[in-house]
C-alpha cells in the first residue's frame, strides 16, 4: 500500500501520454525514433506534472518532523522532558513514499528531458527537415543548423561564466550543473510568463464564447474564409514545385548521375500530386541542375508537403466543425428532440448505444451551453487566483499568494488529500493554459497538432520540445506560488526533492534576486493587454485581418459562409453519386431471386438490354455532376459495366436472333 498512489501516478502519466500520441501521431507511418522520443517527453513531462504533488505532501510531513524534533532538542537542552514521539505529532500521509524515492525519479525525468529537449530532438527536427540525401549529409545539415542555433546559446554562457569567474566565486561540477539547469529554468519562465499572459485571459474568453452557437458560428466561418487563403497559398507552392520537378525529371534521364535524387525526390509526392506532375508537358529545353540546387528544392519540398497538408488537415475539421455547428442551430429549432445529422458519419456500435440521437439533442441543444459557462466562471476564477499569486507570492508576511494560503490551511490540519488534489488541479490548469497556447500564436503556425493522426513528425517534435521546457520552469514557479522556495521567501525551509535537484542559480544575484522575483509580475500587464484585444488591434493596424466587428471581417463572415455552402453542396453531389451507383447495382444486379422462371439466355439478354435501352430511366441517373464522383477520378457507368463484365454478362447475343419478332 506504499507505493499505490504514487503507482497510479505513474501508471496515468503514461497512459495519457501514450493516448494523446495515438489521437495525434501515426505510429505505422512516423519513423520509430520520433514516435519513442515524443512519447518520452509527454511521459516525463506529466510524470512531473503528476508526481510533484506527493512530492509537496511528503515535504509537509517532513517539515512537520523538523519542526518536532527541534523543539525536542531545544527542551532537551532547557532539561525539559517531551513525552510525545515526534512521529506520533506529525500524521504520516497516505501517499508517503521512502525518501530515497523521489530524488533518484527527478533526476533520470529532469535529466533525460533536459537531454531531448535541448540537444536530441533538436537534431531530429533538424534532420526531419534536412534537404541532403544520405544519412551523412542530413546529419551534417543538422549539425549546422543546431550550431548556429546554439552558438548564441554558447556565447551567452561564456559571458556568464566569465562574469562568475570575475565575482570570484569558484566553479566545480555541481555549481555548473546548477547554472546549466537554472539557465534552462529561466528561459522557460520567460516563456511561460508570456504565454500565461495571453491564456490566463483567453481560456475562460474562448469557453464563454463558445457556449454562443451564433457567435461561435460566425468566428468558424471568418476562420475558414482566412484558411482559404493559406490553402491556396500552400497549393500554389507546391504547384511551383511540381514546375520545377517536371523540368528536372525531363532533364535528369534514367542514367544521370542525379536520377536517383530525383526520384528520392519524387518519392516524398503523394500519390495524387505525383499523376499530377505525370500529365505536365516537360519543357523543351530542360535545364540540368546541380548536386546543390537539388537539395535545395529537397528541402522545400519537405517543407512545402508539410504546409500543405496542415492546411488541408485544418480545412477539413474546420469544415466539419461548421457542418456540426450549422447542424446544432438547425436541430434547436427542431420539435422532435432528436439530433439530425447533414452527413451521417459511421458511428462506432457502443457510441449508439451510449450516445443515441436523443442524448445528443439534449447535450448539444440544450446542457452544452450551460456547462460551458460554468466551465468559463471557474477557470475565471483559476485565472484570477494565479494572476495574484504570480503578483503576491515573493511577499513573506502577510501570506497574500492564494496557493499559499490554501496549502498552509491544508498542512495544519493534516488534510493531504486536498494538498495533493489542489496541487494537481493548480499545475494541470496552468499546464494546459501554457500548451495549449503554443500551436495557436500565428508566427508558430508550422507546427500543427492535429487529431485523427493528422501530425507530420516536425509538429510532434517541435510539441515534445516546448513541453519537456515548459514543465520543469512551470513547477518551479508552482512552488514560489506555494512558498516551497527558500530562495524566494527568503527562509530557511525543507524544501522538495524536486528544487533539491533542480538546484538554485545563486551564482548570479542578478537573475535569483531580479528576474526571478520581478518577472512573473508582467504577467498582469499581458492579461490586461489580452482582455483590452491590444494585440489584435495592433495586429489589424500592421495588415493582418482579425476577427472583430468591422466591414472587412464582416466580409470574411460572408465568404467563409458561401465557402462552407459550396463544400456542402459538393460533399452532398459527392454522397448523391455514390448512393445512385450502390442503388442501380442493387436493382440491376444479373441475378434475381423472382427470375427463376426465365431462361438463362433471356436472362442475359434483358440485363444487357436494361442497360442500354434509351427508353429506361435508370441509365439517365448515370449522369456524373461536376461536383459528384469525378472528384474521385471515375465515372459510374464505366464502373457499372466492369462490374457486369466482372460477372460474364456483358457477351451480345447472336445478330438476327430476333428478327422474327
Amino acid at each position: 500500500m506504499v507505493y499505490t498512489l504514487f503507482a497510479i501516478e505513474i501508471v496515468a502519466a503514461v497512459i495519457l501520454a501514450g493516448t494523446l500520441l495515438y489521437r495525434y501521431g501515426d505510429c505505422y507511418r512516423n519513423h520509430i525514433l520520433v514516435t519513442v522520443s515524443v512519447l518520452i517527453a509527454w511521459c516525463f513531462s506529466f510524470v512531473i506534472m503528476f508526481i510533484l504533488p506527493l512530492d509537496v505532501s511528503s515535504t509537509f510531513y517532513r517539515q512537520c518532523l523538523q519542526s518536532i524534533n527541534t523543539t525536542t532538542v531545544a527542551a532537551v537542552q532547557n532539561n525539559e522532558s517531551s513525552t510525545i514521539a515526534p512521529s506520533n505529532q506529525c500524521q504520516k500521509p497516505w501517499s508517503y513514499v521512502p525518501d530515497s524515492v523521489f530524488p533518484n525519479l527527478w533526476r533520470i525525468v529532469y535529466w533525460t528531458s533536459q537531454c531531448l529537449t535541448w540537444l536530441i530532438m533538436p537534431m531530429m527536427q533538424s534532420y526531419s527537415k534536412a534537404g541532403d540525401f544520405t544519412v551523412k549529409g542530413k546529419l551534417k545539415s543538422a549539425v549546422i543548423d543546431n550550431a548556429i542555433y546554439y552558438g548564441s546559446y554558447l556565447s551567452i554562457c561564456i559571458i556568464l561564466l566569465i562574469y562568475i569567474t570575475l565575482k570570484g566565486v569558484s566553479l566545480d561540477g555541481p555549481k555548473i550543473k546548477a547554472i546549466a539547469s537554472s539557465a534552462s529554468n529561466t528561459w522557460g519562465l520567460f516563456l511561460l510568463i508570456l504565454l500565461l499572459g495571453y491564456s490566463l485571459v483567453e481560456v475562460p474568453r474562448n469557453l464563454w464564447n463558445n457556449s454562443k452557437k451564433n457567435y461561435t458560428l460566425t468566428y468558424s466561418y471568418f476562420k475558414i474564409a482566412k484558411l482559404s487563403t493559406d490553402k491556396c497559398e500552400a497549393e500554389e507552392t507546391v504547384d511551383d514545385i511540381l514546375e520545377s520537378l517536371n523540368s528536372i525529371a525531363a532533364a535528369v534521364g534514367p542514367g544521370h548521375p542525379l536520377h536517383r535524387h530525383v526520384d528520392i525526390i519524387l518519392q516524398k509526392l503523394p500519390v495524387q500530386l505525383r499523376d499530377k506532375l505525370n500529365q505536365k508537358q516537360p519543357p523543351e529545353r530542360p535545364t540540368a541542375p546541380s548536386l546543390k540546387s537539388l537539395v535545395n528544392l529537397h528541402k522545400k519540398t519537405i517543407k512545402s508537403l508539410h504546409v500543405l497538408q496542415r492546411t488541408q488537415t485544418q480545412w477539413g475539421l474546420m469544415l466539419e466543425r461548421i457542418y456540426h455547428l450549422e447542424d446544432v442551430a438547425s436541430n434547436a429549432r427542431s420539435p422532435e428532440h432528436r439530433f439530425q445529422r447533414t452527413f451521417n458519419a459511421p458511428r462506432p456500435p457502443l457510441m449508439r448505444v451510449l450516445y443515441p440521437p436523443i442524448f445528443e439533442w439534449y447535450w448539444e441543444c440544450l446542457i452544452k451551453p450551460y456547462f460551458l459557462r460554468s466551465m468559463a466562471v471557474l477557470t475565471c476564477i483559476m485565472s484570477v487566483a494565479v494572476v495574484w499569486s504570480e503578483v503576491t507570492f515573493f511577499v513573506k508576511s502577510p501570506v497574500l499568494s492564494i496557493f499559499a494560503n490554501v496549502l498552509i490551511a491544508a498542512r495544519n490540519t493534516y488534510n493531504y488529500t486536498a494538498i495533493v488534489t489542489i496541487s494537481t488541479l493548480t499545475i494541470g490548469y496552468m499546464f494546459y493554459c501554457a500548451y495549449s497556447t503554443v500551436l495557436r500564436i500565428r508566427v508558430l503556425n508550422l507546427y500543427y497538432l492535429a487529431p485523427h493522426h493528422q501530425t507530420n513528425e516536425y509538429s510532434l517534435i517541435f510539441s515534445g520540445m516546448m513541453v519537456c521546457r515548459l514543465t520543469p520552469a512551470m513547477c518551479l514557479n508552482f512552488l514560489s506560488l506555494v512558498h516551497m522556495d527558500s530562495h524566494i521567501i527568503k527562509e530557511r525551509i525543507m524544501e522538495t526533492y524536486y528544487t533539491q535537484i533542480m538546484g538554485h542559480m545563486d551564482v548570479l544575484g542578478i537573475i535569483a534576486e531580479g528576474f526571478n522575483l520581478y518577472f512573473p509580475m508582467l504577467v498582469v500587464l499581458l492579461c490586461a493587454a489580452t482582455a483590452l484585444s491590444l494585440g489584435s488591434r495592433l495586429l489589424s493596424m500592421c495588415g493582418f485581418q482579425q476577427f472583430a466587428d468591422d466591414e472587412l471581417a464582416l466580409d470574411l463572415v460572408d465568404e467563409g459562409r458561401e465557402i462552407a455552402k459550396r463544400e456542402k453542396r459538393k460533399r452532398q453531389r459527392a454522397e448523391e453519386s455514390l448512393a445512385r451507383r450502390r442503388d442501380y447495382n442493387e436493382r440491376f444486379a444479373p441475378h434475381r431471386a423472382d427470375d427463376g422462371a426465365r431462361t438463362g439466355l433471356l436472362n442475359d439478354v434483358d440485363s444487357d438490354h436494361y442497360v442500354a435501352s434509351p427508353h429506361r430511366t435508370a441509365p439517365a441517373r448515370l449522369t456524373v455532376d461536376d461536383g459528384g464522383l469525378d472528384r474521385f477520378g471515375e465515372s459510374t457507368l464505366p464502373s457499372i459495366r466492369s462490374e457486369f463484365e466482372r460477372r460474364g454478362k456483358m457477351t451480345m447475343p447472336p445478330r438476327g436472333l430476333f428478327d422474327d419478332v
